[in-house]
């Protein structure tokens, strides 16, 4: 018999069996099954919103599966097939429901059409060599970069994002307190974090970089996390230009291979990524039940 507990903070104790189970998962599955935004969310930063955990137990108190109440859901690989996933759908309630599938899984697939979903959304990481040349993209005239400066620039940053980002079901969305949970964590480099700017020092775009350590088969790797342009002072050509700026940062500090995530839907990012010499290296797909 599973029980399901839903909550709106964990515990620090329920926190390490969430991301226990979420490691054992990604040993089974060879993919993570959580985004970086719930991760944070189950230790216990982002923004102080109306979200749930949902925690699925066996009849002796063994952490099962788990669901976040926007869009994550993973069993323990040792207690599939058992219902609990399906038990922790209840939960999360009917009508209209999103859940991501990281990497593209046919046991995910018949899951998701099992209960009623629709594959709606296509998220592709995209992945380069950092020992291959980079071209030369000036910036546009009247166009500098500099480095975030925490405590300082979020204001200004949070409103360039919310702008380039308006149409985006996550990004867009970030608050104060999204920012500076990722101000906190081990891998903030305001360093490689690149802002452009005019003669007024006004934020025109940005390119944050991210760090990954090396992990099992993987090579630190350099993350392209989020690049983005304010449309209501659009420069031609700062994209491109400030997608290169970031790679060479990530070059410099001598890594050898860089990623990004990007909408399969969003072509014209996904070009400019393409010309940069950017192949697709994994999928994640978005579900929904109407």
């Amino acid at each position: 018999m599973t029980s399901v507990h839903s909550i709106d903070r964990l515990s620090a104790a329920q926190a390490a069996d969430v991301l226990a189970l979420a490691g054992a998962a990604e040993e089974s599955d060879g993919v993570y099954p959580l985004s970086e935004d719930v991760v944070l969310r189950v230790r216990g930063g982002g923004s102080p919103a109306a979200h749930r955990h949902f925690l699925a137990y066996t009849d002796d108190e063994v952490l099962a599966g788990y669901a976040f109440s926007e869009g994550e859901l993973v069993v323990h690989p040792a207690h599939r097939r058992r219902g609990i996933g399906t038990a922790l759908l209840t939960e999360l309630g009917p009508g209209e429901l999103r859940i991501w599938a990281h990497g593209d899984d046919p046991g995910a697939r018949a899951f998701a059409e099992k209960n009623g979903f629709a594959r709606v959304r296509v998220l592709w990481q995209m992945r380069r060599s950092l020992t291959e040349p980079l071209p030369d993209i000036a910036l546009p005239e009247g166009v500098t970069l500099r480095s975030f400066r925490p405590g300082a620039d979020e204001d200004a940053w949070l409103a360039v994002n919310s702008r380039a980002f308006a149409h985006h079901p996550e990004q867009g969305r970030w608050t104060l307190d999204d920012l500076l949970a990722r101000e906190a964590e081990p891998w903030f480099d305001p360093a490689g974090f690149l802002l452009a700017v005019d003669i007024a020092d006004t934020v025109l775009g940005f390119h944050w970089t991210k760090v990954h350590p090396a992990a099992g088969d993987d090579p630190a790797i350099g993350e392209i996390y989020v690049l983005g342009v304010d449309p209501a002072g659009h420069r031609k050509g700062l994209g491109a230009a400030l997608s290169v700026a970031g790679l060479r940062h990530l070059a410099g500090l001598g890594l050898t291979v860089s990623n990004l995530y990007v909408d399969e839907s969003n072509a014209a990012a996904v070009a400019l990524y393409q010309r940069l010499g950017f192949v697709i290296y994994k999928t994640d797909i978005n579900y929904l039940r109407p």
